[in-house]
């Protein structure tokens, strides 16, 4: 675990107070986490590609019996489609 002292101001830390309470949280350090989590859950992961998006709902759609090996196999036969 990392630990970090962190100036914020008196608002920033209703902000925090508000977050700690309306999520149950035991203290400050998890209300930051929380906010942590949702930043990078909202704006850090990679969108999907609109074409690999089409070709997982064709498989979805259709019946699909083939069995991979692994996940990069998984990943050949849909790129290769």
């Amino acid at each position: 675990m990392v630990q970090n002292i962190i100036d914020v101001n008196e608002r920033e830390d209703r902000i925090l107070n508000i977050v700690k309470a309306q999520q149950g949280l035991k203290n400050k350090s998890q209300a930051i986490a929380f906010i942590l989590r949702v930043y990078a859950e909202s704006f850090l992961e990679p969108e999907l590609r609109p074409e690999y998006l089409e070709k997982l709902r064709e498989l979805e759609k259709g019946s699909f019996s083939k069995t991979f090996s692994s996940i990069e196999e998984f990943r050949r036969h849909i790129e290769s489609n």
